[in-house]
């Protein structure tokens, strides 16, 4: 499981709802990220928790600041405010979390999430 890349600037005015973060299953068997978190490392908020959710191996999924994807996993922070930093030069820092705590994976940007 890797944090795989941020989209950090957002193109939706002043709320920059369609930011997202994505994670990848890079592994060979499925995982429950079920009561798994993201947050940005720095601040330590805001905080996405997983609902029950299996990854199976080879996807991705994305959480977005303010909006909802189901071909992504429907996932949101429900956040009416941008929360990655607009610097490249100056990035936030995600962190993945386990369902024990653990830090699984972090990233930062650039380079960017392919297609955004």
């Amino acid at each position: 499981m890797v944090v795989e890349c941020i989209f950090y600037d957002g193109l939706v005015p002043t709320t920059e709802a369609d930011e997202y973060l994505q994670i990848a299953n890079l592994g060979g068997a499925a995982v429950d990220i079920t009561v798994w978190n993201l947050r940005d490392v720095a601040d330590g908020t805001p905080t996405f928790t997983f609902p029950a959710h299996i990854l199976p191996t080879g996807a991705r999924v994305r959480v977005y600041t303010n909006q909802e994807h189901p071909e992504w996993g429907g996932f949101s922070f429900r956040r009416g405010t941008a929360i990655w930093s607009n610097s490249p030069a100056d990035p936030d820092v995600a962190g993945l979390f386990n369902s024990q705590g653990q830090e699984i994976s972090r990233g930062a940007y650039p380079p960017g999430c392919p297609g955004a």
